[in-house]
C-alpha cells in the first residue's frame, strides 16, 4: 500500500543456549539447532513473517563467531539480510537493538523494527502475523510494543507485564514484574491482568532510540560510537571492538521498558514457547500415549514421561519416568526432568575445568562444510571433512604436522606446493609438513574425505593461512594447547 512504513525485523541471534547442554554449545548454540521440525528456530523465525504488510529484509544481529552460520542457515531459506550486523562480544539486548535501529535508519528512513529473539517457537505463525498487524497503528503512533503470551499456567521461569485495564487489544502497560514464586504466578494468571514476557517487539527505530538517549544516554553513545566505527567485511557489518566493549550491558527490559511511560502490551496465544530447558522441549514436543517423546534410535519400555534425543547410538530406556536423556557424540546427560534447569551448572563446571565440551561439538561448522574429529591420540588425528560444492579451504602450511587424505565420495582439486591435481573417490594423496597446501570441491555434490594428521604438535593453531576466499585472519582462529585431547580437539578452531 502507498505510504505504508515498512516493517524491518531485527532477528537477534547472539545467545549460546547454554540450558539445552549438550545439544547447544557456544559455537553451536539452539538458534541453529532444528529442534522441532526440519529447520532451525532461526530460519523458522524468519519463515513465519512473509505474509506481513510492508515486510522489508531483515536486519541480523549475532555473535561474530557465528557469522557463516547465520549467513548460510539464511540463505539456506532465501532470506538476504540488509545486513549482517556482528558483535564482537555481547552486552544483552538494548545495545544490540540500538545499533539496529542505527542501521535501520542509515538511508534516511524511519521503518519499524519488529525485534524477534531466533531461538523461540511460534505454532499459530497466521495468529502471530495477524497480532503483528493489529499493533501496527500504536506502534506508528509512538509506542513501544511488546508482545504478552497469554499464560496456560502459573510458571515462574518468567518474568510478567500487567496491562492496564481496558478492551483494546493494545493497552498500556501498567507494571513489569520479575520471575515470581509460585503463589504469586498463580495469583497473576487468576486475575487475567497478566502476559509473559516474550521479548519481541515493535516500535519505530527513532522513537527507540529517543528513549534510549532519555534513559540511557552513555549506552547509546557507546552502541552509536561502534556502529559508526564499523568495518565492512564482504557481507558483514563489523562492530568496533573498543567502542563496543565499552558499552553497559543490560537489557532492553531494564535499560527502556521497565522505565519508559510509552510501554505498551498485546496479549496473544499462538503457541509461543522459548524452549528454555529440555522440559520446556518435552512440553511441546509429540508424545506417545505414555507421554514419552523420542527422537533418533529409541527403545524404551515401561516408561512414562520421559524424553529421549538421540544421536548416532541406540538409546535404550527400562521402567523410567521423567527422566531426560540427551545423547551427541561427545557427552551424554541424564538428569531428572524437574532438575533440567541446573544443567547451566555442569556447563559452568565444565568451563572453570577448561573442558572443550562446554563450548564445541566434536561437528564443526565453516563456511566451506564441515569437519568432524573421529578420533585421536598421541601424535594423530583423524578427521571427517566434508566440502560444499564450488568451496575451497584456506591455502594454508603447517609446521609440525603431515597430512594424509583420502577421497570418499565426490571429486576433490589438491594443490601442494607447486603441484595442483585432482583425486576421485578411493583415491588419496599425501601432504608432507611445511608444504603450502589447499583442499577445493570442483563438483556439484558435496566432497567427503578422511584426513588423518600426524606429527609432533596437533593443535588447530598451528597454521600459516596464506589466502583465503573468506577474509578470515589469524585473529579468527582460537588456540587449542591440548591437541591430543580426543576427538573435541578437532572442533576447537577456526583454522581452515
Amino acid at each position: 500500500m502507498p505510504g505504508m512504513t515498512p516493517i524491518v525485523p531485527v532477528l537477534l541471534s547472539g545467545g549460546s543456549g547454554t540450558r539445552l547442554w549438550p545439544l547447544s554449545r557456544e559455537t553451536h548454540p539452539k538458534q541453529f539447532q532444528p529442534l522441532v521440525g526440519e529447520r532451525s528456530l532461526l530460519q523458522s523465525t524468519w519463515l513465519r513473517l512473509p505474509g506481513l504488510s510492508g515486510l522489508a529484509p531483515p536486519l541480523v544481529v549475532a555473535n561474530e563467531d557465528h557469522r557463516f552460520m547465520v549467513a548460510e542457515q539464511l540463505r539456506q531459506v532465501g532470506a538476504t539480510p540488509a545486513a549482517l550486523i556482528l558483535e564482537p562480544m555481547g552486552r544483552n539486548t538494548a545495545p544490540a537493538i540500538a545499533v539496529a535501529a542505527l542501521q535501520a535508519m542509515a538511508d534516511g528512513s524511519d521503518p519499524l523494527l519488529l525485534v524477534l529473539p531466533s531461538d523461540h517457537l511460534i505454532r499459530d505463525e497466521q495468529g502471530f502475523r495477524d497480532a503483528v498487524q493489529a499493533a501496527l497503528p500504536a506502534a506508528d503512533a509512538g509506542a513501544l510494543v511488546t508482545f504478552g503470551i497469554v499464560p496456560d499456567g502459573p510458571e515462574t521461569g518468567y518474568g510478567y507485564i500487567k496491562s492496564a485495564a481496558g478492551d483494546e487489544r493494545v493497552r498500556r502497560v501498567e507494571r513489569f514484574v520479575e520471575k515470581p514464586d509460585l503463589a504469586t504466578a498463580e495469583a497473576y494468571v487468576a486475575s487475567g491482568d497478566y502476559a509473559w514476557n516474550s521479548g519481541m517487539f515493535l516500535f519505530r527505530a527513532s522513537r527507540y532510540l529517543a528513549e534510549l538517549q532519555r534513559l540511557q544516554p552513555v549506552m547509546l553513545a557507546h552502541a552509536t560510537l561502534a556502529w559508526q566505527q564499523a568495518a565492512r567485511d564482504a557481507d558483514f557489518l563489523r562492530l568496533d571492538r573498543a567502542a563496543f566493549a565499552a558499552c553497559p550491558a543490560d537489557s532492553i527490559d531494564y535499560a527502556v521498558m521497565e522505565k519508559t511511560d510509552a510501554a505498551a502490551v498485546l496479549s496473544i496465544d499462538v503457541g509461543w514457547s522459548d524452549i528454555g530447558s529440555w522440559s520446556a522441549l518435552w512440553e511441546i514436543a509429540e508424545q506417545d500415549a505414555d507421554g514419552n517423546a523420542h527422537r533418533g534410535d529409541v527403545i524404551a519400555r515401561d516408561c512414562r514421561n520421559t524424553l529421549a534425543w538421540g544421536g548416532r547410538r541406540l538409546i535404550g530406556l527400562l521402567g523410567l519416568e521423567d527422566v531426560i536423556v540427551v545423547d551427541t557424540d561427545d557427552a551424554l546427560l541424564v538428569a531428572s526432568r524437574d532438575k533440567v534447569q541446573q544443567v547451566k551448572e555442569i556447563v559452568a563446571s565444565l568451563k572453570a575445568a577448561g573442558r572443550p565440551q562446554a563450548s564445541v561439538h566434536r561437528k564443526v561448522y565453516r563456511p566451506w562444510g564441515s569437519y568432524d574429529g573421529v578420533d585421536a591420540g598421541e601424535r594423530f588425528q583423524v578427521k571427517r571433512i566434508v566440502v560444499k560444492p564450488g568451496a575451497a579451504l584456506s591455502l594454508q602450511m603447517h609446521h609440525h604436522r603431515a597430512e594424509h587424505w583420502i577421497v570418499v565420495s565426490g571429486t576433490a582439486r589438491v594443490t601442494c606446493d607447486e603441484k595442483v591435481f585432482l583425486l576421485s573417490e578411493n583415491q588419496s594423496t599425501y601432504i608432507p609438513l611445511g608444504s603450502k597446501h589447499r583442499l577445493e570441491n570442483p563438483g556439484n555434490m558435496p566432497l567427503e574425505l578422511i584426513e588423518v594428521q600426524s606429527g609432533s604438535y596437533l593443535g588447530e593453531d598451528d597454521i600459516v593461512r596464506f589466502e583465503d576466499v573468506y577474509g578470515r585472519q589469524s585473529s579468527d582462529m582460537p588456540m587449542v594447547l591440548n591437541a591430543a585431547y580426543p576427538p573435541e580437539n578437532a572442533g576447537s578452531g577456526d583454522c581452515r
